[in-house]
Formats: structure tokens, C-alpha cells, sequence
């Protein structure tokens, strides 16, 4: 019997692979490397930044600070971004949720401040093409995608020199800049494309996918107590907000009133409309970051294998939640918890009670003490959203954009790229259509919007097979979570998240990572056997 015991002891050990061991030898080479590698880094550095810091005083002089501030620092960014491609996308996704507040409270609403983002990503991914130029490794991935890429920015090309051109010739308003508004106008279709391609090269490990991740929810719970602490102050009244306001005023967003991060907001509570843009520009982008990361925390409360992480995305959930309560986001109160339970059913993770469980309860008990403390708040933005509903439901809404941008556009090449599109504004008459669908089918015609549509179901199928391909759980459930949002985004069409930041960046930069997840997965899968065999 005691030699029985002993025998299963020994299994159960065996049960547990231990990590493959590295030889001193090894650990030393990787140490000098990795030494290495921060050496060089800290001396470009030191080179780039001194040649900001130059170019930054020299047009201090000539120019004002600001110019002084934009040039110096983005000739720094440039340039390091594209010696560091990786590091650049790293600093482009930090940078982005606080560009708003940037833009309008250092830059003073200037455009090179605008465009400041830009600089973090455009060299990195040069840098990256040109690597995976060298190395033959693809840049469109995945496969699938690659034919309706080529025939949807094919038609679009042929939209911009045919319709664009002849606009651009013969201008149907004065002093409209037809072609530059038709490549901003792609720029804002596809432009933030290539992300796919920077987050599967730049997340190489799990660790890096796991940071990745966390780095999400911490950026989340910066901004949400950012957008918390904006709600005191206008509340509080160290911020009038639109207080003091008359007429049609009292109802408009504006950047006079702005407080404390942000741009433009509207804040009457006495007329009991609320628009708070957090850290973006405008409220409405504030919605769908909010929205995003009810995904993005969702994430990391159910899937990560640290306990920790785990907590700080249940805490991530409640302040994205709180958030979509004070904002006056209608769309944000309405489709923050909508993701939330598509999320549980699609993941699979409302069967997962041992997960499940605490963290409803959790969230349960905080949401729930908001609510307790602050009933009138919260009662005030349900009536305000059921108002709104009745008057003018999101589908009637819908329905009439399709047909006004079907009798509004002529042929099947539409009215010009760009002519939709609100950040191409500055080079001519723009139309105002606040659904994505249809503005593309104004803008491309349906055959450009069908093969939009086409390149979105390509992506949104083969993220479906890749993290179903996936065997560890965590992962699994991690690249679940990342597909749930990138399949709403996808057919999403109420207001045009998909052209404007953030979802414009999270949904390309997102569908890399489920790209990269059964890549991870295989490393991981690799370690176990070597483990095993060891």
C-alpha cells in the first residue's frame, strides 16, 4: 500500500510540467543583449531628442511655442518611431486616448496637434513594411483579406481620379479641393489598415499579449477617473460648463466651456442635457471609447490568469459603466451594457460560474451603490434615453440616412471620397450623414460599400477561425472577447465609429491581435511539450 502512495505522489508531480531550464551560459548572452539593446535606445535618445530640443529652440525664436513644442518633439517621435517601430506603436496606442486633451489644452486646437498621433504610427509602419519587405515576411494579413483589399481600394482609386478628378477640375463649389478631400476621405476609410499588421508582428509572446491587454485597461481606468473627477468639477461648479447660456446656446457642445481634459462639452443641467467628451475631442468619440473597452475590460476581468488583473478589470468595468451613466451619452448608457451581455453569451463565460460569479457580483454590488447614491443622475439619463428613443427611433433613423444617401448619390462611383467624411471639411462641402453604411454608399456608391462590407466579413470570419483554433483557455477566451467587438464594429452602421478615433484604431489594431493569438498559442502549446519531455 505505502509504494502505492508514493506512485501516485510521482504522477501528480509528473502532472505539472516545469519550465524548460536555461543554461547559465544562455542567461548571460541574453542579459548581455537585452543590455545591449537598452544602451542603443538610450542613445538614440539622447540623439533624436537633442535634435528636437535644437530644432525646438530655433523655432521658438523664429515662430511661437507651440510651433517650437510640435516641431521639436515630432521630429523626435519621427524619428524614433522609426528606428523603433515597435515602440512607436506602443507610444501611438498610449498617446491616442489623451490626443484630445493635448490637442486643445497644450496645442490650443492647433492641427499639427491634431495630427500629432500620426507621427508615433506613420513611421512605425513604414519601418514595418519595409522589414517584412526584406525579411519576406506577408504585410496583408490574413490571406483572405488580401482580394478584397485589392478590389475595394481598386474601386476606390478609380472613385477618386474619376469623381474626385473631374470635381477637381471643375469644382462644384468654389475653392473645393476635391482630391486632397478624397485622400483624407480614404485615409479615414482604411488608413489605420496596417495595424493589423503592426500588432501581429509587435506582440511576439504571451507576455507581450498580456501587457498589451493590461496596458487597455489601465489606459480605460486612467481616462474613466479622468472623466469622473471632469463630472465633479462641472457639478461642483469649478467648471460653468454651458451654465449661463442662452437659447439655442444652452444645447450646443462648445470648447469654451471645456474643464479640465477634453474638448467640446455640453453641460445644462438645468435644461437636463449633459455632454462630456472625458479625454477626446467630442463627446460622441467619448461614447464609443467607452463602448470599446466595455470589451476591452471584459477582456482582462475574465481572461487573464493573474487573480490581480483580474480584479483590475472588473474594477475597469465599473468605472466604464459609471462613465456611461454621467456622460449623457445616450448611445453609451444604452450599448455598454448591450456589449457586456453579448459578450457573457458569445465567450461562453456566463456558463463559466466560477468566473462568472464574482465578478457579476462585484460589479453588482458597485454599480449598485452608484445607483443607490446617485438615483436621481442615474433616473435622469434613463429617462433622457427613452425619450430620445421615442421620438426618433434608432431604426426609423437608419432606414431614412439609406434612403436619403440613395437618392442623393448619381452612378455607381457616388458623389467623391471624402464628401461624407467631417475631418475632410477643411478642403470643401461636406455632407453630413451620421450612419456608416449609408455615408459610404453616398460617398463610394453600392458597389464600393458592398466591397467594404465584403473586406469587413473577410476579417471578421477569419478572426472567427482563428481564436476558435486556439487550445489554451485563457487565450481562448481573450481572443473571444477581442472578436465579440470587432464582429459589432463591423456591421455596426448607427453613426460612423469606424472613421473616427478610437474605433477606428481599436478595431484594425484588435483584429491583429486575434490574428496573433494562435501564433502565441503555438509557443505556448511548445513550452508544455518541452516541459514534458524534460
Amino acid at each position: 500500500m505505502p509504494t502505492k502512495k508514493k506512485s501516485k505522489k510521482k504522477s501528480k508531480k509528473k502532472g505539472k510540467p516545469a519550465a524548460p531550464q536555461i543554461s547559465k551560459k544562455e542567461l548571460a548572452a541574453r542579459k548581455r543583449q537585452r543590455a545591449k539593446q537598452i544602451q542603443e535606445l538610450i542613445g538614440s535618445l539622447v540623439t533624436y531628442g537633442g535634435i528636437g530640443v535644437v530644432i525646438g529652440i530655433v523655432l521658438f525664436f523664429v515662430a511661437e511655442p507651440k510651433i517650437a513644442l510640435a516641431g521639436g518633439g515630432g521630429i523626435a517621435v519621427l524619428a524614433l518611431s522609426y528606428k523603433y517601430p515597435m515602440l512607436g506603436l506602443w507610444g501611438f496606442m498610449i498617446y491616442m486616448p489623451f490626443a484630445g486633451t493635448v490637442t486643445y489644452w497644450i496645442g490650443g486646437g492647433s492641427p499639427i496637434f491634431q495630427l500629432a498621433k500620426d507621427g508615433f504610427y506613420v513611421p512605425a509602419i513604414i519601418a514595418i513594411g519595409l522589414w517584412c519587405k526584406n525579411t519576406k515576411n506577408p504585410f496583408i494579413i490574413p490571406k483572405a483579406m488580401k482580394n478584397p483589399l485589392y478590389i475595394l481600394l481598386g474601386f476606390c482609386l478609380v472613385t477618386l481620379l474619376l469623381v474626385n478628378g473631374s470635381q477637381q477640375l471643375n469644382p462644384p463649389i468654389p475653392g473645393d479641393k476635391a482630391i486632397p478631400m478624397g485622400i483624407l476621405g480614404l485615409k479615414a476609410m482604411i488608413g489605420y489598415l496596417p495595424l493589423i499588421t503592426g500588432a501581429y508582428y509587435k506582440l511576439k509572446s504571451k507576455k507581450e499579449l498580456l501587457f498589451a491587454a493590461r496596458l487597455t485597461v489601465i489606459l480605460a481606468i486612467v481616462c474613466c477617473l479622468l472623466g469622473v473627477v471632469q463630472y465633479q468639477f462641472l457639478s461642483s461648479g469649478k467648471c460653468n460648463g454651458t451654465r449661463g447660456k442662452s437659447g439655442d446656446d444652452l444645447f450646443k457642445a462648445t470648447l469654451e466651456a471645456k474643464c479640465l481634459v477634453g474638448g467640446a462639452l455640453l453641460f445644462s443641467p438645468s435644461e437636463g442635457v449633459i455632454r462630456l467628451p472625458g479625454t477626446f475631442v467630442a463627446p460622441w468619440q467619448w461614447a464609443w471609447f467607452l463602448i470599446s473597452n466595455a470589451a476591452f475590460t471584459f477582456a482582462v476581468a475574465f481572461s487573464d490568469p493573474s487573480g490581480l488583473w483580474r480584479i483590475a478589470g472588473l474594477f475597469g468595468m465599473a468605472v466604464v459603466f459609471v462613465n456611461a451613466a454621467i456622460s449623457g451619452q445616450r448611445i453609451a448608457l444604452a450599448l455598454v451594457p448591450a456589449v457586456t451581455i453579448i459578450l457573457l453569451v458569445l465567450t461562453g463565460q456566463v456558463t463559466n460560474l466560477k468566473r462568472f460569479l464574482p465578478i457579476g457580483i462585484g460589479l453588482g454590488v458597485l454599480l449598485g451603490g452608484i445607483v443607490v447614491s446617485n438615483p436621481a443622475v442615474v433616473q435622469e439619463r434613463i429617462d433622457s434615453f427613452v425619450g430620445r428613443w421615442e421620438a426618433s427611433p434608432p431604426t426609423a433613423f437608419i432606414t431614412q440616412q439609406f434612403e436619403e444617401s440613395n437618392h442623393a448619390q448619381d452612378g455607381i462611383f457616388g458623389a467623391g471620397l471624402g464628401r461624407a467624411t467631417n475631418s475632410a471639411r477643411a478642403f470643401g462641402k461636406t455632407r453630413l450623414i451620421e450612419t456608416y453604411y449609408p455615408k459610404l454608399i453616398y460617398e463610394v456608391g453600392p458597389i464600393g460599400t458592398i466591397a467594404m462590407l465584403v473586406l469587413l466579413t473577410s476579417i471578421t470570419v477569419s478572426g472567427f477561425k482563428a481564436y476558435r483554433s486556439v487550445k489554451d483557455k485563457n487565450l481562448r477566451s481573450l481572443g473571444a472577447s477581442y472578436w465579440v467587438f470587432v464582429l459589432i464594429i463591423s456591421y455596426n452602421t448607427y453613426y460612423y465609429p469606424l472613421d473616427v478615433d478610437p474605433v477606428a484604431v481599436y478595431y484594425w489594431y484588435f483584429a491583429g491581435v486575434i490574428f496573433r493569438i494562435p501564433e502565441i498559442d503555438k509557443q505556448e502549446q511548445k513550452k508544455l511539450q518541452e516541459a514534458e519531455e524534460n
